[in-house]
C-alpha cells in the first residue's frame, strides 16, 4: 500500500507544490481518484501502471487533459469509462487495445493519443476511424490495407509516424484522408 496514491498524500502533494502531475505512484484508490477528478486543468498520473474500472470511472469525471502514460493495458470497462472523459486523453503506454476498447474510446471527442500501440486489428482500426478529433497511432509500424482504408475515413488529424512500410493500396487509401496526415 506504500506505493498507492491515497487521499492524504494527494492533498499534501498539491498543497506543497501546486502541481498538476503525480508520477511516483503506481496505483490509486477510488477515493483518491474521486478527489483528483475535481482538479481543474491538466492532470498527469503517468506513474500509474494499473487502473481499476472504478478508478477509470472516477477519473473520467475530470475536466481537462488527462495523461495516463504508465498504463500498458486497459480493460474494456475502463475504456468505456474513459470514453466519457472531456478533454484530451493520452494513453502512451498502451501496447495493445481490444476491439471493444477501441470501439469505446472512439466514441469520445478530442485528442486521443495512443502512440504505444504496436498493432491494430482491422476491427479496431474501423472503430477508431469513427473517433472525432486528432488521433495519434505513432507506434504502428505497419497497417493492413483494410485498416488503412478504414483510417482514411477518420475525421481529424491522423498521425502514423511510426510506419516503416506501407503497401501501394494502403498508401492510396490514406491519400484520401481529408485532414492532416503524418506518415513515416
Amino acid at each position: 500500500m506504500s506505493n498507492q496514491l491515497t487521499l492524504k498524500k494527494i492533498v499534501q502533494e498539491f498543497l506543497q507544490s501546486n502541481a498538476s502531475y503525480i508520477e511516483e505512484f503506481t496505483s490509486i484508490s477510488d477515493a483518491a481518484a474521486e478527489a483528483l477528478a475535481q482538479h481543474e486543468g491538466d492532470l498527469s498520473l503517468d506513474g500509474l501502471t494499473s487502473l481499476s474500472d472504478a478508478v477509470a470511472k472516477a477519473l473520467a469525471q475530470h475536466k481537462g487533459n488527462l495523461s495516463l502514460h504508465g498504463l500498458t493495458s486497459l480493460s474494456d470497462a475502463a475504456a468505456e469509462a474513459l470514453a466519457q472523459h472531456e478533454g484530451d486523453l493520452s494513453l502512451d503506454g498502451l501496447t495493445s487495445l481490444s476491439d471493444a476498447a477501441a470501439e469505446a474510446l472512439a466514441q469520445r471527442e478530442g485528442l486521443l493519443f495512443l502512440p504505444g500501440l504496436t498493432s491494430l486489428s482491422d476491427a479496431a482500426a474501423k472503430a477508431l476511424a469513427q473517433h472525432k478529433g486528432n488521433l495519434y497511432l505513432d507506434g504502428l509500424t505497419s497497417l493492413s490495407d483494410a485498416a488503412a482504408e478504414a483510417l482514411a475515413q477518420h475525421e481529424g488529424d491522423l498521425s502514423l509516424e511510426g510506419l516503416t512500410s506501407l503497401s501501394d493500396a494502403a498508401a492510396a487509401a490514406l491519400a484520401k484522408h481529408k485532414e492532416g496526415l503524418n506518415l513515416f
